[in-house]
C-alpha cells in the first residue's frame, strides 16, 4: 500500500503512467532466485510479460535466462544482458528473418511448436551451415482450469505438438542432421491458482512423456515445465509475491528426472504484476439515472486486460486517503475515455464519493500491461515511473507545471 509522501509526489506527475515498486520488485525476484536455487531448478524469464529495460537488467544480472517469443524479443533480452546460451525462442509463427537472427545469435535452443517449424529450421541451419538446438513444445492435453483465452496445453489448439504426432516427430528429429535434440517444452496456460493440483497433473503427464520418447531412443536432456502460476488480483497487499514455493515444491515433488536431466521453468507474470500499478485521473463524474460513472484518463491502450479478457484489477482512490471528509462511498462505473465500448475497468465498484481530479491506482498491473500498449486512438503511451526515482519522474513532467 501506498504512503501519504508517495502519494503526494504521484499526485504531481502528468497521468496515466506506470508505477513500479522496484522494493517488491527486487523482492521478488530475488525470492525466485533463492528458491530455484535450492531446487535446482533453471529459470527463464518470460519476457512478454514485461519487457522494459530496467527490469529486464536486473532480471539477467541474477543469471537468468529469458523465454521469448518473437524475434525482437530475442534480440531486446540479448541487450538487456541475456546471455544467448540462455535465450530460448518459442512461438508458433517464426519467421524466416527472425530464425536466422536467432540461429546468428547461437540461442539456447528454439521450443518448435510444428514438425513443418523443424523442417525450416533444420534446412536453415544446413544452408549457413550451423547447427540448430531444438526443443519441442508437446500438449499434455491438460485442462489448466483458468481462462479460455490463456489455456495453452489442452489436445489440439495451436500451440505445440498433441500425440497423435509422436512418431512423425521422432523420425523427423532422427533424419534432421542440422538439428540438435535439446529437450521437451510444456506450458499449459496462464494465471494458474490451483497450484499443487494443476501441476502435479502436468508433472505426471510430463513423465510418461519424457519416458515415451526415451523409450523410442531419443534422450531428453532438459524438461522444461513452463510457466503460469497465478497471482492474486483480488487482494494484491495481502498476497504481494506469488506462491513460487508451492509450484516448486510440487515440481520437486512429483517431477522424475536423473542428474543429467535439467528441469525449467518460465515465470513471468508472476515475478513482475504485483510490482506494478497503472495510475490515473478521474477527469469526469458522470451521473446517470441507475448508474454513476467515472472517466479516467486512462483506457484500454494502456491496459487491455479487462477489455480482452474481462479481467478484474483492484481499484483504489488514492487521493480519498489524503483526506478527512468524503466518507461517504458510492457505486461507480469506472471506464476510459476510448472509444470503445469495452472500455470499462470495472462495474459497480465501490470506492470513496470521487471527484473530478482525484488519483486513482489501477493495481497487478506490471504484467500484460505497458507491455501491450497501444496508441489506438492516437493515444501517448504511457511512460514508468520508478520508485526509486520519484524526484526525478516528477521534475521531468510535473503535472502542474
Amino acid at each position: 500500500m501506498l504512503d501519504f509522501n508517495t502519494i503526494e509526489q504521484l499526485d504531481k506527475i502528468a497521468t496515466p503512467f506506470y508505477y513500479y515498486d522496484m522494493d517488491l520488485f527486487y523482492k521478488t525476484v530475488d525470492h525466485v532466485a533463492e528458491l530455484a536455487a535450492q531446487r535446482n531448478l533453471k529459470v527463464h524469464y518470460a519476457v512478454k510479460a514485461n519487457a522494459e529495460k530496467r527490469l529486464l537488467e536486473y532480471i539477467s544480472s541474477k543469471g537468468f535466462g529469458a523465454d521469448c517469443v518473437s524475434g525482437n524479443e530475442v534480440l531486446h533480452a540479448h541487450e538487456c544482458g541475456f546471455r544467448p546460451e540462455k535465450i530460448v525462442y518459442a512461438g508458433v509463427g517464426k519467421s524466416d528473418k527472425e530464425i536466422y537472427n536467432a540461429l546468428m545469435l547461437g540461442i539456447e535452443a528454439f521450443n518448435c511448436e510444428s514438425l513443418q517449424e523443424i523442417f525450416v529450421i533444420n534446412e536453415m541451419a544446413h544452408h549457413y551451415g550451423v547447427k540448430a538446438s531444438i526443443s519441442v513444445r508437446i500438449n499434455p492435453d491438460i485442462d489448466a482450469h483458468t481462462h479460455k483465452y490463456v489455456t495453452t496445453g489442452l489436445y489440439e489448439n495451436k500451440f505445440g505438438i498433441s500425440q497423435h504426432e509422436f512418431d512423425k516427430l521422432i523420425e523427423i528429429i532422427r533424419k534432421s542432421e542440422h538439428i540438435d535434440f535439446f529437450g521437451l517444452h510444456f506450458h499449459i496456460g496462464s494465471q494458474i491458482t490451483r497450484v499443487s493440483e494443476v501441476f502435479a497433473l502436468e508433472c505426471s503427464r510430463v513423465n510418461d512423456i519424457v519416458r515415451y520418447f526415451e523409450d523410442k531412443g531419443l534422450t531428453v536432456r532438459n524438461i522444461n515445465l513452463g510457466g503460469g502460476l497465478g497471482v492474486d488480483y483480488d487482494d494484491p497487499d495481502g498476497n504481494p509475491i506469488a506462491d513460487f514455493d508451492t509450484w516448486f515444491d510440487t515440481i520437486a515433488g512429483n517431477i522424475v528426472h536423473r542428474e543429467d536431466q535439467a528441469v525449467h521453468v518460465e515465470p513471468g507474470r508472476s515475478m513482475v504484476a504485483q510490482c506494478g500499478t497503472l495510475i490515473s485521473r478521474v477527469v469526469f463524474v458522470k451521473s446517470g439515472e441507475t448508474k454513476n460513472f467515472l472517466i479516467m484518463d486512462a483506457g484500454m491502450n494502456d491496459l487491455i486486460r479487462p477489455a480482452l479478457y474481462g479481467a478484474y484489477h483492484k481499484i483504489e482512490n488514492l487521493s480519498a486517503r489524503m483526506r478527512t471528509f468524503f466518507p461517504t462511498h458510492q457505486a461507480y462505473d469506472i471506464v476510459g475515455p476510448v472509444c470503445e465500448s469495452s472500455d470499462v475497468w470495472g462495474a459497480g465498484r465501490l470506492l470513496p464519493l470521487s471527484v473530478r481530479g482525484d488519483l486513482m491506482a489501477i493495481r497487478s498491473a506490471g504484467a500484460y500491461g505497458q507491455v501491450m500498449a497501444s496508441r489506438y486512438n492516437m493515444k501517448d503511451i504511457a511512460p514508468a515511473v520508478f520508485s526509486d526515482s520519484l524526484e526525478e519522474a516528477t521534475a521531468a513532467v510535473d503535472y502542474f507545471a
